[in-house]
This record gives C-alpha cells, structure tokens and sequence, in this order.
C-alpha cells in the first residue's frame, strides 16, 4: 500500500466505519497498477470519455471487481456503442459484474447501492 494512503488510515479509527471509499483519481494509465490494499476494485468508465478506453488501457479493467458505466442518459448524444466497449471489457475481465448508470436519471443506482451494501458487509 503506498504510504500516503498508509498514513491517512493510520489516522482512522478504522473499526467505526461499514465502508470506507478510496478514489483513487487521475488518467487510466498509472493509477490503475498501483494496489492500494484495498478489498474490492471499482472502475467508473463515463460514456463521454469514449468506447475505447479498455482497449486503450487494458491494465485498468483486468482484475477490478465491479465495472459502472456512468452518464447511460447520454447515450443518444456521444458515439458511444456499448457492444464495442462491453466485448473490450469481457475480453480482459469476463463476467465482470456491471452496472449501467445515470445520476441524472437514477437508472441502475439502486443495484449498484445493493452491491455495495453486500460487499462493504462481507469480511474478508
């Protein structure tokens, strides 16, 4: 675990909390190899951003444990075509668990709520 992540949780009575989210920010290149000890890996692709992102960067969805596709509301607007980006994510990480989102609409939250309710109470 890198050590600025090390000493902010050593700063946290770790035991008052049920989840505790570590976004971990920046492009898909160099953030994606870095483990942060973290139980369960979560990437947020955003439909604007383009179809091509698991091409482009492979090493940011192999292993991740649950995938959302955020801004769904947006797909009559972008060249995004779901088919494409979904074969490129199943090719590095099949059955990958998968939620379709939109904040602006509330389609696909609660399911994605429901999976993080059922892993934050899973002690691993």
């Amino acid at each position: 675990m890198r050590s600025s992540l090390r000493g902010a949780l050593d700063q946290l009575d770790l035991t008052q909390f049920d989840l505790l989210i570590v976004e971990n920010v920046g492009n898909l290149v160099c953030p994606a190899n870095f483990k942060l000890g973290t139980h369960k890996t979560v990437l947020v692709a955003s439909v604007p951003e383009g179809d091509d992102k698991p091409y482009k960067y492979p090493g940011a969805y192999r292993g991740v444990d649950a995938l959302v596709v955020n801004k769904i509301d947006l797909l009559p607007y972008v060249d995004f075509r779901m088919d494409y980006f979904e074969r490129g994510v199943q090719a590095l990480n099949p059955g990958v668990t998968t939620f379709h989102t939109s904040c602006r609409t509330g389609e696909g939250l609660d399911a994605w709520a429901d999976w993080l309710i059922t892993n934050a109470k899973r002690k691993e």
